[in-house]
Parts: C-alpha cells; sequence; structure tokens
C-alpha cells in the first residue's frame, strides 16, 4: 500500500467569518459546508478539500505552509492586492522552477500560490 495524495487539510481558526470572507470571496475558493456561523466549513481545492475547524481555545503562532498550484499566480496576486491584503512579497521565479508568492491567513497560517514554470 502507497499513500496516493492529500484528501484534505484542516486548519484551525479563530473567527470562522473572518476565515470564510478570506478563503472564499478573496481567494475565490468554493464553498461546500458551513459557512461564516459554522463551527466546521470545508472548501473544494481541486480533488481535495480545505477544512476550517473554529477553535476559541488556546493560543498558537506560525505552524507551517500549505501550498497550492493555481492557473495563474500573478492574477490571483493582484486580485489579493485589489481586496486590500497583503502578501509577504510580488511573485518570484524560484530555482526550483515554480512562479509562487506567500500571504498570511488572519490566523496566522502561511499560505503559498504556486504554478510550475514552463521548461
Amino acid at each position: 500500500m502507497t499513500v496516493q495524495n492529500i484528501s484534505a487539510v484542516t486548519l484551525a481558526v479563530k473567527d470562522m467569518a473572518r476565515a470564510v470572507d478570506f478563503y472564499q470571496v478573496k481567494v475565490g475558493l468554493e464553498l461546500l459546508y458551513g459557512g461564516p456561523t459554522g463551527s466546521f466549513t470545508s472548501f473544494k481545492v481541486g480533488p481535495g478539500y480545505l477544512n476550517l475547524i473554529l477553535a476559541t481555545d488556546g493560543d498558537w503562532a506560525w505552524w507551517g505552509r500549505l501550498i497550492l498550484h493555481v492557473d495563474d499566480v500573478d492574477a490571483l496576486y493582484h486580485r489579493l492586492t485589489g481586496a486590500g491584503l497583503s502578501p509577504d512579497s510580488p511573485p518570484q521565479d524560484a530555482s526550483w522552477g515554480e512562479r509562487y508568492f506567500h500571504i498570511t491567513d488572519p490566523d496566522g497560517h502561511e499560505l503559498s500560490f504556486a504554478r510550475r514554470l514552463e521548461s
């Protein structure tokens, strides 16, 4: 048996309405379940899912990075900056063959949006 792919990633959030606004309205993910008033929300991401769970107890800091491949890195960057968000840097080409940029969501989770560079 081998692991074939990741089905879903679940992130803890402190404010579901704020997180849903970020992921649905600003990033543009498709909401499948839950929403701003829910305690659990699920978005479709390609063949997988991004889940949010409301966690008002506890104090956490940066945990890691979620990397999402997109069709157009620059278009998404402009969409996010046009929505008033501030990515960590503008899109750039990396030596490992991807164009990418990072942004931190309202709960401190770092997202990287990337696309493979053409050879």
